[in-house]
């Protein structure tokens, strides 16, 4: 019996996928041509059209250590956030079918042509969902890391006196929030399901990135020395809680308005007492919520630039920079 049903965009000779042969930084990066993979029992077969960059994807392959932490050896893909449509289904799977246009994580091997996922999974390494009407590509392969990053870090934040409609973020209407590093990758998301949620939010960011932070919802304040008494200004009545999406920074000035350590989040580094969320800790449906959001036209997500899988070098270079304002993505 054949164990595979295929459609007929398969593309059995192959296809173009990105490769380290030794660790490093963008450099490192090399376009080469590879079998096809196949869809084995309980998988799915994605022909990838868009795969979006995201800091860690870099940092998890810039040398040996790092990579053996998230399991990977030599030679490795890059890239987790993909988007694309099914062009083939294993044995057993149900719920997905060729043709059907998808979302999801593939840890460190997205910058391809094909890629193989769980159809059921869940987790940001190996997963599959649906990509509803209304959600273009580019989009799409924006959403895994970091919405599952952002929902998992405001989730983290604990129920606040304003929070019980909102139990999953965290937040709710009695809230005013401050949130570092506000016009990054994942800071695209929270501060918009934190304005979604009611909360009021002030985001930190360079002087340039004010118009951007507004776009987004939130009220701009530039970070750097000085930040907790320009904070205190634009708050006077105090804040409820606080994310760290960059660094330690936020965490301080946090404390040292009086926030207490259980309603502050860290994604970046790791303070005793403050939690620290990982996208793999977020709930169950978070990222078809997100995807939702979207397509209701309630929540949006600026790409900031897009590069053919040849540019991969320059593409990973902007996206390292940190200074882009949205997301960074690959067409293929």
């Amino acid at each position: 019996m054949q164990a595979q049903a295929e459609s007929k965009h398969s593309s059995e000779g192959g296809g173009r996928a990105v490769r380290l042969r030794s660790f490093g930084g963008p450099e490192a990066l090399e376009v080469h041509r590879v079998p096809a993979p196949g869809a084995g029992p309980g998988q799915v077969r994605v022909r990838v059209t868009a795969a979006g960059l995201n800091p860690m994807d870099w940092v998890m392959t810039a040398d040996a250590d790092t990579a053996a932490r998230f399991g990977l050896t030599l030679p490795v893909g890059f890239g987790t956030d993909y988007a694309g449509v099914i062009d083939q289904v294993g044995e057993g799977v149900t719920g997905f079918a060729p043709g059907d246009r998808v979302f999801g994580g593939a840890l460190s091997r997205a910058v391809a042509d094909l890629v193989v996922v769980d159809a059921r999974g869940d987790t940001a390494a190996d997963e599959v969902h649906h990509t509803p009407e209304g959600v273009d590509d580019r989009t799409a392969a924006t959403l895994t890391i970091a919405g599952r990053t952002a929902a998992a870090a405001l989730a983290a934040l604990g129920s606040g006196s304003g929070a019980q409609s909102n139990p999953g973020l965290g937040l709710g209407p009695d809230d005013t929030v401050l949130i570092g590093g506000a016009g990054g990758g994942v800071g695209v998301f929270a501060v918009q399901l934190a304005r979604i949620a009611g909360a009021r939010v002030i985001g930190t960011g360079s002087a340039a990135s004010a118009d951007h932070l507004h776009s987004l919802g939130a009220e701009p304040v530039t970070y750097g020395d000085g930040l907790t008494d320009r904070v205190r200004a634009l708050a006077p009545e105090g804040i409820t809680a606080a994310l760290d999406l960059h660094g330690v920074d936020t965490v301080h000035a946090a404390r040292e308005l009086g926030v207490p350590d259980a309603r502050i989040c860290t994604i970046a580094a790791q303070i005793e007492g403050v939690p620290a969320a990982n996208g793999a800790n977020a709930a169950a449906g978070a990222l078809e919520e997100i995807a939702a959001l979207i397509a209701a036209g309630r929540l949006r997500v600026p790409v900031a630039a897009t590069f053919p899988i040849d540019e991969i070098r320059r593409a990973t270079e902007l996206q390292a920079a940190r200074h882009v304002r949205g997301k960074v993505v690959i067409d293929l």
